[in-house]
């Protein structure tokens, strides 16, 4: 037991308040819509660990929440303090923004970091950053029949990539490796921020008229 606290690295407890964040935004979506507890769990679920997943599978590696049983049980412990908390959640209007943007800015520190470590250029690094930031929330949306946000206009996908991007610049200028995870983690989500509440978005396409 002791073993395991002593090999827990910065980028493990980013990855695990990445989970938590993330499941949080889910399982609160999914109390919205009125799904059971098993609904919710799921949701949550492949919200923390859909972005992951995908990555790990795209670089050849076994996907993260396969090796260790505290993804799951940190959904689960995400799923309770929804339940625990669901009166003061609910008066909190913009708490799945909160926590998706924290989830958000976390995993796309714990794809880039990854993929740097295989040895990968710096425009794989990005795109598997953003992957890892994204997809969770893809899978979530289409499960609760919602639009995907990357999709909606918000600075989402955008800002994982501008995150990303300032990581891997950041890293080769030697900076110290827990700056950069902040301040990735940090900039990704001022911009998602900034960006609704200045209500910035991309064109929209726009169709025949």
């Amino acid at each position: 037991m002791f073993e395991f606290w002593r090999d827990i690295q910065f980028v493990d407890v980013i990855e695990f308040l990445g989970t938590f964040a993330f499941a949080i935004s889910g399982i609160r979506l999914a109390s919205a819509k009125k799904f059971d507890w098993f609904g919710a769990l799921v949701v949550g679920f492949v919200t923390a660990t859909g972005g992951g997943t995908l990555r790990d599978l795209l670089l050849g590696e076994t996907p993260f929440w396969m090796l260790s049983g505290v993804y799951f049980w940190c959904t689960v412990l995400s799923l309770f303090f929804v339940i625990g908390f669901r009166k003061h959640l609910v008066k909190l209007n913009n708490t799945f923004f909160w926590f998706d943007s924290i989830g958000l800015g976390l995993f796309v520190v714990v794809g880039v970091e990854k993929t740097m470590a295989l040895g990968f250029d710096p425009w794989v690094i990005i795109m598997m950053g953003t992957i890892t930031g994204v997809v969770g929330g893809i899978i979530r949306d289409i499960l609760i029949n919602e639009i995907p946000l990357i999709f909606t206009g918000e600075l989402y996908a955008v800002a994982c990539i501008i995150g990303a991007s300032v990581f891997c610049i950041m890293d080769h200028l030697g900076v110290n490796l827990t700056v950069i995870q902040i301040t990735t983690a940090v900039l990704i989500f001022i911009i998602r921020v900034v960006a609704t509440k200045f209500k910035i978005k991309l064109p929209t396409l726009k169709g025949e008229e």
